[in-house]
């Protein structure tokens, strides 16, 4: 891509656009906002009309670009974290900037920034970026910052301080000085006071004298003077004033720049961008596309299911697709219309979802579906951020579910936390649009779909399915580390999507790794049992990629974290929690099914706050159930008493872990299309099997929606053979 990068003479913005040059980029132009003089921190104000004025303009005769500038006229008016659009903000100021710069340069696609560690930075790039259509480049976002400071310093940065504000930090002693002179004196003051060694903290500004980029010439300091800001005792503050400094021509540079030239700023190369602020964005221009209605589609019925009640999945799909039903967009519009519906009638809206699973027909179809997607969820309906999601092609048409099936995760409450970076890193893979990396509501963290991104390329890495797995872990980790977790020591769940594209051997391979990379490394100390594993083979996957990861992470609040006296892992029944009717049930049921509860179920549970399971019915299962040696499978009534089974587990799983049917969240049952079995039939065989359990069990709902969803895969299971004919899965909480 063609990038701008966002400049304002020190070090960091320099890197970044080496970064990007490093990642196939091409940095076209540079664009700098400048103070005003009666700026909140006048000291800042002060170095950059002092040191950063011309050292901007230097900057772009040394590297012959165009230089782009705009005075800032606004303030700091939104200080949350997640800025929103707001007239007479700094940010504008950054609006208007990048997009006089792609009127101009229209080939522009990325914005280059040397954010770091700082979110707030970060976000408000975000969303001028969001806002103008173009990509944002922060290759240095969440690295080691030793290994960033010792990277600057070998590949040939020149910065010398210019301002120093840290203990540690003398203005007589360390202002003027190269980073290469500190970083010894950096890596000793980080260990000893725990400052930001790239000066992420405020602790120093630098001056980028010379770097690579700088093919013309260099910036040659000749005289400055050191200001004394705060004469502090243990945190002097002060500022480098340059008195003389001239430009250096490079040898066997094509430049005509003369050794000593004076920078003159009315070049045609700088271009001042002066004027108001238009304000049209991309929420405001879906305004003029309203989200689309159901209305359109009068002829198409879809139907729903609801788990739970503070914390709830809303599932909805096509009920028997007619002739109005044609293509995905007609149907996801459907479906997403009548889920926003549901979530009105009860009180709420896109905000209050946490997370969206996205079935489609065909990954084919998958910016058609993204386009409607970001018809209905937006981040202005989303104040607290972008729900998390993960999208997989399903064969929904094969078993008469129409091109669409979504389910959400819903809480009754606006308290959760989002993650959503849509720079392009060397973190972990962007999220560019209304869907964030992870979401942590109450102790639980749910993580979007991984695949085995290269997150500064953004494309699939080399080596197949096995890589991509290793590299969707590493992914994975790196998302749980921004929530002091970890995939190793808090794991709850592991759901591994593979392509049908995969050989047996392959999956087998899949499987092997999942054991040696991750499964080996676990730290149980913690948890004390394995988190439950599913397998599911998906017809397509994003990108065509091979495999695709969602693990949900357990993240005890501060207050409640392990080996309190209310932890034990082994969970305990509640005083009441075991109604005197689902004892009776499960005595009635289980003397046919208790026996094999060890050969086809996982069981996890976390300091009896949260239970996952996962019911595996092979067809050896099935066979002991039915008390027959046929294939079970295609049998109506067979499928009935393995529904019937299912149940029972379920209620059993739940009852014995001190959890009740309101706790659950999520209940799924994955059923192969290689069976040749209608949706229909299976939600009627598992409606029928709910009914009768929730007859003698008070405390499961059976009137309106169905309280599970009915998912056709291609194949699932607890091991990559998927060789299962029904897989429960099913997540409790009491959050």
């Amino acid at each position: 891509m063609e990038v701008v990068a966002l400049v304002s003479g020190g070090k960091d913005s320099c890197f970044s656009m080496m970064r990007c040059l490093d990642y196939g980029h091409k940095v076209v132009a540079l664009a700098n906002l400048i103070p005003l003089d009666d700026a909140v921190d006048e000291l800042d104000s002060y170095m950059y009309q002092t040191v950063g004025h011309q050292i901007v303009v230097c900057y772009a005769k040394c590297m012959g670009l165009p230089l782009f500038r705009r005075r800032i006229s606004g303030s700091t008016r939104d200080h949350a974290l997640k800025y929103r659009v707001t007239t007479g903000d700094e940010v504008e100021d950054m609006f208007a900037l990048l997009s006089e710069v792609k009127r101009r340069i229209p080939s522009v696609g990325a914005v280059s920034s040397g954010a770091i560690a700082s979110d707030y930075q970060r976000l408000r790039v975000e969303s001028v970026c969001s806002r103008l259509g173009l990509v944002s480049l922060a290759y240095m976002w969440k690295q080691d910052q030793t290994l960033l400071l010792e990277e600057m310093i070998r590949r040939g940065i020149v910065a010398i301080t210019v301002k120093v504000a840290a203990m540690g930090l003398k203005p007589s002693a360390h202002l003027g000085k190269e980073l290469s002179e500190l970083k010894s004196h950096l890596l000793q003051m980080n260990e000893s006071y725990g400052i930001n060694v790239c000066g992420e903290g405020g602790e120093y500004e630098t001056l980028t004298l010379d770097c690579p980029l700088f093919r013309n010439a260099r910036i040659v300091l000749d005289d400055f003077e050191v200001i004394l800001h705060s004469a502090d005792s243990i945190a002097s503050v002060g500022i480098l004033h340059p008195l003389a400094f001239h430009i250096e021509p490079k040898s066997g540079s094509s430049s005509s720049i003369e050794d000593g030239t004076i920078v003159q700023e009315n070049s045609s190369s700088l271009y001042e961008v002066n004027g108001g602020i238009a304000h049209m964005d991309v929420e405001e221009k879906q305004t003029l596309n309203p989200t689309p209605t159901s209305d359109a589609y009068p002829n198409i019925d879809v139907c729903i299911s609801k788990t739970g009640k503070s914390l709830f999945s809303i599932g909805c799909w096509i009920k028997e697709p007619s002739s109005a039903s044609k293509d995905l967009k007609a149907d996801l519009v459907a479906v997403l219309n009548r889920i926003e519906n549901q979530l009105k009638e009860d009180g709420l809206s896109w905000a209050n979802v946490l997370y969206v699973h996205l079935y489609i027909s065909s990954m084919k179809d998958f910016a058609l579906a993204n386009d409607v997607y970001v018809s209905f969820i937006t981040e202005k309906k989303c104040h607290l951020g972008v729900p998390s999601r993960s999208t997989i092609e399903l064969p929904l048409v094969q078993v008469g579910l129409g091109n669409a099936y979504v389910e959400v995760l819903v809480a009754n409450d606006l308290v959760k936390r989002v993650l959503h970076v849509q720079s392009i890193s060397c973190w972990a893979p962007s999220c560019i649009g209304p869907y964030s990396q992870a979401t942590l509501y109450g102790e639980i963290l749910y993580m979007a779909g991984q695949l085995g991104l290269d997150p500064p390329t953004m494309k699939l890495c080399p080596g197949g399915a096995t890589a991509e797995l290793e590299l969707a872990l590493r992914n994975s980790e790196a998302v749980a580390n921004a929530f002091k977790s970890s995939i190793f020591s808090s794991a709850i769940h592991f759901l591994v999507y593979c392509s049908a594209r995969l050989t047996s051997s392959e999956k087998e391979e899949v499987e092997h790794k999942l054991q040696s990379s991750y499964i080996a490394r676990l730290d149980r100390s913690k948890t004390g049992s394995y988190p439950t594993i599913l397998y599911v083979l998906a017809p397509d996957l994003p990108k065509g990629a091979f495999v695709e990861i969602k693990p949900t992470l357990y993240v005890p609040a501060d207050d409640n974290g392990y080996g309190d006296d209310d932890g034990d892992i082994t969970s305990v029944v509640e005083a009441g929690g075991l109604k005197p009717a689902s004892s009776k049930v499960l005595s009635e049921w289980g003397a046919q099914y208790s026996d094999l509860q060890d050969a086809c179920c996982l069981i996890h549970t976390v300091a009896g706050k949260i239970c996952s399971a996962v019911v595996s019915i092979t067809s050896d299962v099935a066979s002991r159930i039915c008390s027959c040696t046929e294939q079970v499978h295609r049998s109506e009534e067979h499928l009935k008493t393995i529904a019937r089974f299912c149940a029972f587990q379920l209620a059993k799983i739940l009852i014995d872990n001190g959890f009740t049917w309101g706790n659950v969240t999520m209940l799924r049952f994955y059923y192969s299309v290689e069976h040749s079995v209608a949706a229909d039939v299976m939600s009627r065989v598992f409606s029928e099997a709910f009914t009768e359990l929730g007859e003698a069990d008070g405390s499961l709902r059976t009137d309106g929606a169905p309280v599970f969803n009915v998912i056709p895969v291609s194949r699932s299971g607890r091991s990559a053979s998927m060789d299962d004919i029904v897989t429960c899965e099913l997540l409790a909480s009491k959050a």
